[in-house]
């Protein structure tokens, strides 16, 4: 009884859209076979769009009421909206890239690694994350058989998790990066911040005279609105005295496990946001002038969290080296992993 209280409520709503629908499609140059360039995808930092052409549809027999996500018909959340205020009109789907969200309309997340190259190439593996799924009709034909055509729109969309950004001109107080939210890309939920004390609440304010010589400085870099999957491991972390990272001076701060005495790691990797701390230092080729100005950068690469505990190098203390004091329930560091993106702050100190 149930089912058939479900089939008339369809059929309803099928035969009030097919009216409404029909009238504005029949006149519609969009009035035709479906084909792959009826969608338009668009992959966001922590949502997917979707736009499909509504007359296809109808000209092959279907309506907005019969589409839905990986055919979750019953399912609220997995149906689109239709615009018909625009010419062509469409059918409009998102969704969340959150766990839930990828779960409630039976999305796809798939993570594989690929070989670097480019920029990348001394990595040996890079991951690639690939989110994907189907916008399918519902036949609703009670008898053996159809004359309509079966319609399934395949979509995904690639978001590599390594950057590269240079050029970057960088405020004192902290900076939101490149905001690029085209082609699949988390660029624009990662920031880099400067901080006074160890509990990171009070910006580093630099003065026109620059730091002192051993003031220590707080380092986070942060992700924000970004999906629940993905953890902040920082690669690598540096100084040069050019903005431009290649053909400049440099000086390591640390390249997975410590390498600068002076450098502390708090969080690498057990979350959205990584902590580091280090002392302000002065490079030698700026001796004769009165502050000696740097750049610091940061390669940093998102994880996928239930991995990023097998990419943290077990760092062992030598003798004369100092090394990072290791809590595992509250220290991480990162070792030689997939996906970078580099993020810039501009330091001045007293020579």
């Amino acid at each position: 009884m149930i089912g058939l209280i479900q089939f008339l409520c369809l059929a309803g709503l099928l035969l009030h859209c097919e009216g409404q629908g029909l009238q504005s499609c029949l006149t519609n140059t969009s009035y035709k076979l479906a084909d792959n360039s009826d969608m338009t995808v668009m992959c966001g930092t922590d949502q997917i769009f979707l736009k499909v052409l509504l007359c296809p549809m109808y000209y092959g027999g279907y309506n907005e009421s019969l589409m839905a996500l990986n055919s979750k018909f019953n399912t609220p959340g997995c149906s689109g909206v239709a615009d018909w205020t625009v010419n062509p009109p469409v059918l409009l789907f998102n969704f969340s890239i959150s766990q839930d969200g990828l779960a409630l309309c039976g999305n796809n997340l798939n993570i594989t690694n690929q070989v670097g190259s480019g920029v990348f190439a001394d990595y040996s593996q890079v991951q690639v994350v690939n989110i994907s799924g189907t916008i399918n009709a519902w036949d609703p034909s009670i008898s053996a058989i159809t004359y309509r055509q079966q319609l399934m729109y395949r979509f995904s969309c690639l978001y590599p998790l390594q950057y590269l950004i240079n050029n970057t001109e960088l405020s004192v107080s902290g900076v939101s990066l490149a905001f690029k939210d085209n082609n699949g890309t988390f660029i624009s939920t990662l920031s880099m911040s400067l901080f006074t004390s160890v509990n990171y609440t009070t910006k580093l304010q630099i003065p026109s005279t620059g730091l002192q010589l051993k003031t220590r400085i707080y380092v986070m870099v942060k992700a924000t609105n970004l999906t629940n999957k993905f953890n902040v491991l920082l690669d690598r972390c540096y100084a040069t005295t050019s903005p431009y990272p290649t053909n400049s001076t440099y000086y390591d701060l640390f390249v997975g496990c410590p390498r600068d005495p002076q450098t502390k790691i708090d969080w690498n990797g057990i979350a959205q946001e990584a902590h580091f701390s280090f002392e302000a230092f002065r490079f030698v080729e700026h001796k004769n002038l009165t502050i000696s100005t740097f750049y610091l950068h940061c390669a940093t690469r998102l994880c996928e969290n239930s991995t990023c505990s097998s990419l943290i190098p077990k760092c062992v203390k030598k003798r004369n080296v100092r090394s990072v004091d290791y809590n595992p329930e509250e220290v991480a560091m990162v070792t030689s992993c997939e996906h970078n993106m580099h993020l810039h702050r501009r330091l001045q100190c007293l020579s």
